[in-house]
Parts: C-alpha cells; structure tokens; sequence
C-alpha cells in the first residue's frame, strides 16, 4: 500500500497529513519552537517526521512540501518574511536529505491551496486566496495552477492595494498581506481598542459587534476584496474562495469580502462574490499531498 505524505510548512506551524488510496491514515500538527535558525526549524520537523514514520511503519512513496517563501531556480530560499532566518537555506537539499528515500517535490502553498479548491469544487477557473500569519494565494485556469508548478508562485499578497498604506515585511507600503494577514488584522484591533487583542479576544467581539472589532476586520475585508477585483478584471476567474487559518476562525469575513466585492464591480458586470474555502484552513494541507500522488504517478 502506498502512501503519500503532504506538509503544509507555515509562519508559526507545520501540518503533516498522510493518505493511502483508502483516504487519510495520519494527520499531525506542531507548533515551530521560538525563531532560532533554520537548521534547529528543520531538525524539529526532521523529529516529527520521525515519529510519524514508527506510527506508519511503512515506507512514504512520496512527499509534497507547501512551502510559503520565496525559493529561487537553484532551490534555495530567497525571501521568507514570516521566518527570515531560512533565507539562503537550500530547500531542495534539506528536503532530499529528510526523505532520501522517497521521491519529493515542494511547491508555493498557496498555487496548492488553489489546486486542492479546485478540485474539491470541480471549478477549473478559480482563484484562492489564503489568509493566515500572511496572505497567499493561487489562480487554477483550465484546471491548470497558473503561472504553474515550480514556475512561480502567485503572489497576491504582495499586490499593493493601498498607495501609501502600511509598511509591508517586503519593504514596500500597502501591499495586501501588510492590511489583511492574521497578525496585521490582530495589531489594527489592538490600535483601536487601545489595548491587546488576541484571535479569541477579536472573535468574541465580533459575535458581541464591538466597534473596534468590527472596524478592524471591516478594512481587511476591503482590501481582500480590491485584490481580488483586480484579478478578476484580468484572468475572469469563475470563483473565488477565501481561506487559511485566520479566514477559517472568523467565518464574518467572508461576506464582508463579498459586500465590498459588489461595491466594487463595474457598471454592467455582475460582483464576482466570496466564497468561504471548501476545506477551510487545509487547503494548502491537500494540496500538498494532491501533489505528492502527482509526482508518483
């Protein structure tokens, strides 16, 4: 029996998932240990995937890797603003190094949480965008992730959407995950309420329509959905799903997203309306193991 393993590598946690053709055998998480360097990152993940392995006592056939930061053609981490200590790291080599008896591949977690939506939903135009400790993304068009694999990855969080706007890790001003990712929604929240706001602080306000709170997401709303219009006037993607972990926890979202979508069409074009992601906050987390059944075929 086969079995194919998936990691969806995060900002500030690692999921691992393991299939058969059966469905899903295994499924772990853990939390990344306070920011040292990547060889301590790397040796964590290298612990768990040990212990998953004596819980499989079977060999991985494949892996597929969803990996949030920036490698370039060499295979080695050019950019990682969430972990900046990866940065010069050789993924490719650390990967083969971890599963040298398994065939692997990594990818951008957002194009895999694109292609997993795409597929659950059976919608071969469809534009994803992923909202967590940053914001990511990936465009599927006929059925295909686009620009492609390993080609580069669709990188909507780093569309400016407010000239001028906050400061983002990348050194410009008002790119989308700057004004829309997990942490600077939570620190806008804290602004307002002129005190600090955890994840469960801000859910429990909204459900009570606290005004700070309300205000805060309200912007991230708006800046998701001037992303997302301006995809859509250039590719027409049919659907659009808004996931990751931050979106899965505050399901308001969603239809705020969709409200400031509607402000936004154009005369004469009907507003191309949010959808809450099909697999929530797994999305990358499929994708990666749809792309570990890819390289085994």
């Amino acid at each position: 029996m086969s079995h194919y393993l998936g990691i969806d590598i995060g900002g500030t946690k690692v999921a691992l998932r393991v299939e058969t053709d059966a469905g899903c055998v295994d499924e772990a998480t853990f939390e990344w240990a306070p920011r040292h360097s990547a060889a301590r990152d790397l040796a964590q993940l290298a612990d768990h995937v040990a212990e998953l392995r004596t819980r499989l006592g079977a060999p991985l056939r494949s892996v597929g890797v969803a990996m949030p930061g920036t490698v370039g053609p060499d295979g080695r981490i050019t950019a990682w603003p969430s972990r900046p200590e990866w940065a010069g790291t050789d993924l490719d080599g650390s990967l083969r190094a971890l599963f040298g008896e398994s065939a692997v591949a990594w990818a951008d977690d957002g194009d895999l949480g694109a292609l997993a939506e795409a597929r659950d939903s059976g919608c071969d135009d469809l534009l994803y965008v992923g909202v967590g400790t940053g914001v990511g993304g990936g465009l599927v068009l006929n059925g295909t992730p686009c620009p492609g694999l390993y080609r580069g990855s669709f990188e909507i969080g780093h569309v400016v959407v407010e000239l001028d706007g906050t400061l983002c890790v990348c050194g410009r001003q008002g790119c989308l995950q700057a004004i829309a990712s997990g942490p600077a929604t939570l620190d806008r929240a804290a602004l307002l309420r002129g005190a600090a706001v955890t994840f469960d602080d801000l859910r429990r306000a909204l459900r009570h329509e606290q005004p700070w709170a309300v205000s805060a997401v309200d912007r991230t709303a708006r800046a998701l959905a001037a992303a997302v219009t301006g995809v859509r006037e250039l590719v027409h993607p049919k659907r659009a799903v808004i996931g990751g972990g931050f979106a899965a926890g505050i399901p308001e979202i969603v239809g705020w997203v969709s409200e400031h979508l509607a402000e936004l069409a154009r005369p004469g074009q009907p507003p191309l309306l949010a959808e809450p992601a099909a697999l929530g906050g797994l999305s990358s987390l499929r994708g990666a193991v749809s792309l570990a059944r890819l390289i085994a075929s």
